[in-house]
């Protein structure tokens, strides 16, 4: 199966091992919570989800990389200890608490998360000393003398042996005791995840043309030669950074994340392309609504790559501004929630005769309360850099009403609500000069496609990375674009239309 399947399989599986009972035992006892193996290609996203399932599950998370550690660090060390049997005193080998062990209960004391996951990563290539711990962690949840903290669910990864000459096989007594997911790479799949994470447009629009090079592992005379997901992300963040810093990925760059020279060549020389057609092609103003008739007739009797590639553009712009309205959307409803909260502390002191706290200083509560708020879930790791910039850009804002609304002349609590209010307002203002900014994009963007492509694959491709994107899809859903509405029709039906005839065949 695919990651994200594999993400929502395991979230039903924690919700399955952590439902209790009307006495507060959990249905499936801890026995029975077979632990989750996920075997698949290096770099296809098995680590990553248990950060995201963590967070969205509200739930502990301890990882460990069991290549890392020795035999003493996973089990304990040895002590001795003195025990009475039948009355004869006897000396006994005893352990110390395995680190990893430890690193939950710590974990467990400064969250106060009581349920969560022990992620052990590389489980099938530890060494020949620790490979039997490992058969007994997984079959009997123990490290040595000492268990897992009954609530805490047991997810390991591995590599088949065809990409990692370390691995070792499970014997089927262990095997018979795992819940074994297997996940494969999946190029639709990512292109979800790589929006959200605003993976470099080039990236995108090559792996649409190129999607054999996804992920590929070969051994050829040269040794390994490999492109993974994590190789595309990482360079997609350096090629960012780049351009920031007014410098251009090369070859040698590029194959120093995609390891398979072919591949790297081939996306260098792509990289250029890009960028040339970035130039020419000038898609802000296409946005804008200035499409040249010259440029059409050029990309309608262009080669496949760079039509596919202007799409590629088309649609990076567009998602910016879609990503853009959709973080606005985000602190809107934070801040709503914030000033539900600040209306009612202003009411208390109306109630008062105004005898509490200064309107200015119950702003600074609530901007401090969101603050504890966020330093609470990024201390237990239920805060994901998104949300964490979200709350860092919420707070900065709500302090900086509080700073001016001290500068204003005294007000009182009713005054200072609607001068407070009349903030939001302009903030609500904004998003909606966004919203409109976007709407105007998107049509012009069409009139654009139809100019050059009409009813073309390239439309289709359009429509289909549309619906592929995140915020594009919350987008198309608040904004009334008839175009996108009959293009995505038609293309629905003809993918209903292709099933038919391959049912039929």
């Amino acid at each position: 199966m695919n990651i994200k399947r594999a993400k929502e399989e395991i979230k039903d599986t924690i919700e399955a091992y952590l439902l209790k009972d009307s006495l507060g035992e959990y249905v499936i006892p801890s026995i029975r919570q077979r632990p989750v193996l996920l075997i698949g290609p290096p770099g296809v996203g098995k680590t990553q989800i248990m950060e995201q399932i963590s967070r969205e599950c509200r739930i502990g998370l301890v990882s460990y990389t069991i290549t890392h550690h020795t035999r003493q660090s996973a089990v304990g060390l040895p002590l001795i200890e003195k025990r009475e049997y039948a009355g004869r005193e006897y000396t006994v080998t005893e352990y110390t608490m395995s680190e990893i062990v430890a690193s939950v209960y710590n974990r467990i004391e400064e969250t106060g998360l009581k349920e969560g996951i022990l992620f052990i990563d590389e489980v099938n290539c530890v060494s020949e000393t620790l490979a039997p711990t490992m058969l007994q962690f997984l079959q009997c949840k123990t490290f040595g003398t000492h268990k897992i903290p009954e609530g805490w669910l047991i997810v390991a990864a591995g590599n088949p042996p065809e990409y990692n000459k370390s691995v070792r096989e499970f014997d089927v007594v262990t095997l018979d005791r795992i819940k074994r997911i297997d996940v494969e790479p999946d190029l639709g799949v990512w292109k979800e995840y790589a929006y959200v994470q605003n993976i470099h447009p080039a990236i995108l629009s090559y792996l649409g043309i190129r999607p054999e090079y996804f992920c590929r592992i070969e051994t050829t005379v040269d040794g390994k030669c490999f492109a993974t997901p994590r190789g595309w992300e990482d360079l997609s963040q350096l090629i960012q950074v780049y351009e920031q810093l007014g410098k251009k990925a090369d070859r040698d760059v590029v194959g120093q994340y995609i390891q398979y020279p072919k591949i790297a060549k081939n996306f260098a020389n792509y990289l250029e392309l890009y960028y040339k057609y970035q130039n020419e092609y000038q898609v802000e103003e296409i946005l804008s609504g200035v499409i040249k008739e010259e440029l059409c007739d050029r990309l309608a009797r262009a080669a496949f790559d760079e039509r596919l590639s202007v799409t590629g553009l088309l649609l990076s712009k567009l998602t910016e501004g879609f990503k853009e309205l959709q973080d606005k959307n985000r602190k809107m409803e934070l801040l709503m929630e914030q000033l539900k909260h600040y209306r009612q502390l202003l009411l208390g002191n109306i109630e008062t005769g105004d005898s509490g706290r200064s309107p200015a200083a119950l702003l600074e509560l609530i901007s401090q309360e969101l603050e504890d708020m966020r330093k609470q879930k990024e201390k237990s790791g239920l805060l994901s850099r998104p949300e964490n910039r979200l709350y860092r850009q919420t707070i900065s804002t709500i302090e900086a009403w509080s700073q001016k609304l001290r500068t204003l002349p005294e007000k009182a609590s009713e005054e200072a609500w609607q001068w407070v209010r009349g903030r939001f307002m302009e903030e609500s203002d904004a998003y909606e000069d966004v919203k409109d900014a976007c709407g105007e994009k998107l049509e012009h963007a069409f009139d654009f496609m139809e100019a050059a492509f009409g009813n073309a694959q390239e439309m289709v491709i359009f429509i289909t990375e549309l619906n592929t994107g995140e915020a594009a899809v919350e987008f198309l859903n608040s904004y009334e674009c008839g175009r996108y509405y009959q293009y995505n029709k038609a293309l629905l039906f003809d993918e209903q239309e292709k099933g038919i005839l391959e049912k039929i065949k």
